[in-house]
């Protein structure tokens, strides 16, 4: 039985991250798993950003209210789960994906969440489990599932090469140039007739 599994940020949704750099005017905060491979380092530098400027989990969530999904997503992900099981697996967290979730129709979403103080203050962050894309998908497999899975990002690339199938999408021409045997995918249309090609196979 085939279960697909698909990255958020970037594939689905706009890069939250971004989006709230523009916002706030902080331009350093625009760096991503794209850019940074590690994401506990990228996290705590982030954390040390949002505290400096006195910034927490409320003026991020004022900026996500105004995110909508990518042009196309909705279609695509309502399409892909009448043919097949699907999961989201982010490294984003409960506080930020919940408002996203509800404009993609409550796709099933497995992420992580942040540690907030009484005042807003963002102060850490807990990880469902270590390596979450690749564990994910290593336990979805031994319980009798084949993974099929994409994403843009240098933290996607484990579970995508440990899928029976795995695709790039929208992801960076370094990644694309990095991973040359990785199918990668610009349009959702082409993105969605590739998954469903591998379905039927």
């Amino acid at each position: 039985m085939d279960i697909v599994c698909l990255d958020m940020e970037g594939v689905l949704v706009p890069e939250i991250w971004i989006a709230f750099a523009e916002e706030s005017g902080i331009p350093e905060l625009k760096r991503t798993t794209r850019d940074e491979p590690d994401y506990d380092k990228l996290m705590r530098w982030r954390l040390g950003i949002l505290k400096e400027h006195g910034l927490g989990l409320k003026e991020i969530q004022a900026t996500i209210a105004k995110i909508d999904p990518l042009p196309g997503a909705k279609e695509f992900l309502d399409e892909l789960r009448r043919e097949t099981q699907v999961i989201i697996i982010s490294d984003t967290f409960t506080q930020f994906a919940m408002p996203l979730m509800e404009k993609l129709g409550y796709p099933s979403l497995f992420c992580n969440t942040l540690e907030v103080a009484p005042d807003g203050e963002i102060t850490g962050f807990k990880m469902r489990i270590e390596n979450s894309k690749l564990s994910t998908v290593k336990a979805l497999q031994s319980i009798g599932f084949d993974t099929i899975a994409a994403g843009d990002s240098y933290n996607d690339l484990a579970m995508i090469r440990a899928s029976r199938a795995g695709f790039l999408f929208r992801s960076t021409e370094q990644i694309k140039k990095d991973n040359p045997d990785l199918q990668a995918f610009e349009e959702f249309d082409d993105f969605l007739a590739a998954i469903k090609s591998e379905l039927n196979s």
